[in-house]
């Protein structure tokens, strides 16, 4: 994978106006970490004052790490769909699809929302799109421990599912056809990428799980491609 340029800047937003996740603190430490060594310039914050008129100028790709409920105003939701249909890149992760259940084009820009959760337990993850450039670096078959989402509505089709969950392999999804765990897709000129997990403060020192992070990352913001 290529590196950053000079001018890839991230935020990793970390605002919460529901549940706080224990891990945002050393997730975000340990994101920064990673993609600072990969040539990002990263800010890490929960300030939604930064989503302001010089937002474009200031920032390449936007991460939602696990963020909850109604965190921006309308003139900043205004600030971030204009950000993305201009070009930005939009990494959710987690709870980025609890988050946000009345702004209509963010439900439609994430895919679905967060219904319900069993315990934290291992499952295993299959990878069905193991060509693209966020997957590469996994397994087929991908065991590890986290907190398994139920998603509702179902994904629409215009998303491009990468992972699903084995339902046959935990306790407690509800999804009847694919149970989706990553997805993609383009948003007029930008590009946003999603991942169901990282609840645990232990998958911020999972490898392949950072790895996939990363990817994802640099897959939104247009630095490697399909």
């Amino acid at each position: 994978m290529s590196q950053a340029s000079d001018m890839d800047s991230v935020l990793i937003f970390t605002k919460t106006a529901g549940f706080e996740h224990e891990s945002i603190p050393k997730g975000s430490k340990a994101m920064k970490t990673l993609l600072e060594t990969n040539g990002f310039h990263v800010v890490v914050s929960d300030n939604d004052s930064l989503f302001n008129r010089e937002f474009q100028e200031k920032f390449d790709i936007l991460v939602f790490l696990n963020t909850t409920g109604d965190i921006l105003n309308e003139f900043q939701q205004e600030v971030m769909r204009e950000f993305v249909e201009s070009g930005g890149g939009f990494v959710g992760i987690h709870a980025a699809t609890d988050t946000e259940y009345e702004w209509e084009w963010y439900g439609e820009f994430i895919g679905t929302y967060f219904k319900d959760h069993p315990e934290i337990q291992q499952a295993t993850i299959d990878v069905v799109a193991p060509d693209h450039p966020t997957t590469a670096m996994l397994p087929s078959r991908w065991e590890r421990t986290d907190e398994w989402y139920n998603f509702a509505p179902e994904l629409p089709d215009k998303f491009e599912i990468l992972c699903v969950l084995d339902e046959s392999t935990y306790e407690g999804g509800t999804h009847e056809n694919a149970h989706p765990f990553t997805w993609c897709r383009d948003v007029k000129q930008g590009r946003m990428w999603y991942t169901a997990g990282g609840h645990t403060v232990e998958n911020y020192q999972e490898e392949k799980f950072m790895l996939h992070l990363l990817a994802g990352i640099q897959y939104a913001g247009k630095i490697t491609s399909r």
